[in-house]
């Protein structure tokens, strides 16, 4: 009994340690396994981001607020993401690897892309997006 709770704690150790602790994934390859249909990419930062700087063309945009809240819009998305692996970025790597090491935790296939700004500097498609009037901040 001892040794099985002993296995699975370093099993959960060692997963979250590849999912934070690994370099990211190169965005070239990341954009590979997305176009091979074998992984999905998700942007973990927030709407105003999205808005202001735009967002990696097929990115499905799932802010981390949601994931530590309620996860309305993750809940729906991890139903159907099935066995693709979940390829994670963020403005600069941070975020992404805290949901994936979470997501490891879980049993999920992840990586940590790292930065948006390495997606462009790659020169790989990315689209604007438009910030909602109702989401607007004041100052």
């Amino acid at each position: 009994m001892k040794l099985s709770l002993l296995l699975g704690s370093l099993l959960i150790s060692f997963l979250t340690g590849c999912a934070a602790g690994e370099p990211p994934l190169a965005p070239a390859e990341a954009a590979r396994l997305v176009a091979a249909g074998t992984a999905v990419l998700v942007d973990v930062r927030e709407p105003a981001e999205w808005a202001a700087t735009g967002v990696a063309a097929p990115a499905v945009l799932l802010p981390k607020s949601d994931f530590d809240g309620a996860q309305q819009q993750w809940k729906e998305f991890l139903d159907k993401t099935g066995d693709k692996q979940i390829i994670l970025y963020c403005r600069s790597g941070n975020r992404s690897g805290i949901v994936a090491a979470a997501l490891a935790k879980q049993g999920r296939n992840v990586a940590n892309a790292g930065a948006f700004k390495d997606w462009q500097a790659a020169g790989l498609p990315v689209r604007q997006i438009m910030q909602p009037a109702g989401d607007v901040k004041s100052r």
